[in-house]
């Protein structure tokens, strides 16, 4: 396979930085609506669908952010999710049955991360957020969480700052994270 057959989704990824400071654009619903229906293409056994993602906007936001000051055992409003006008909370939504639970959150991470290309790609700033509080009552009740659902952590969108300088991120080494199964190593020396 040439780069070039390959080049618009290896350019996305060698692109693609996380922005911890946006502004207040953010994509609308309906723009939303589109990059869902694309991220939702990723590889799923059994086509489980075992995902869904929440749209946070405007006062949700302080609601979120009451949510997470109760989880760490605080008062108020913890402020974090003010800081992009649109978060995408990311749920595991399991089906209990033949595919682990680990392979169906592996579905709903690989929908989170097709869709920060995506909202990349279309010029907005992304990051994802996880943390200790996914995993607490109050911020499950304010996601409205069901029983089988786990809350994955939160995509922080907004749109990119004007900088006078470019990112940049560390080439990652690929040859330091590829390997041969150990089986077949030992059968190339005996060979």
């Amino acid at each position: 396979m040439t780069a070039a057959a390959v080049g618009g989704a290896r350019a996305a990824m060698l692109a693609r930085r996380s922005l911890s400071k946006v502004t207040d654009d953010a994509p609308t619903h309906d723009e939303l609506v589109e990059l869902v229906s694309a991220a939702g293409r990723v590889a799923d056994h059994k086509e489980l669908k075992p995902w869904r993602l929440i749209e946070i906007r405007g006062d949700d936001r302080v609601a979120l952010g009451r949510a997470i000051a109760k989880a760490e055992g605080k008062k108020g409003v913890y402020s974090k999710p003010l800081r992009a006008p649109l978060l995408i909370a990311i749920v595991a939504s399991v089906r209990r049955g033949k595919v682990p639970v680990w392979e169906q959150e592996a579905v709903a991470s690989g929908v989170a991360h097709a869709l920060s290309l995506l909202l990349d790609e279309a010029g907005y700033g992304v990051f994802w957020r996880t943390g200790g509080c996914t995993r607490h009552r109050a911020v499950a009740k304010a996601h409205g969480l069901t029983k089988d659902e786990v809350l994955l952590g939160w995509l922080y969108v907004g749109g990119k700052p004007t900088r006078s300088r470019p990112l940049r991120r560390k080439a990652v080494d690929g040859a330091k994270f590829l390997s041969a199964l150990p089986a077949g190593k030992k059968a190339k020396k005996k060979a």
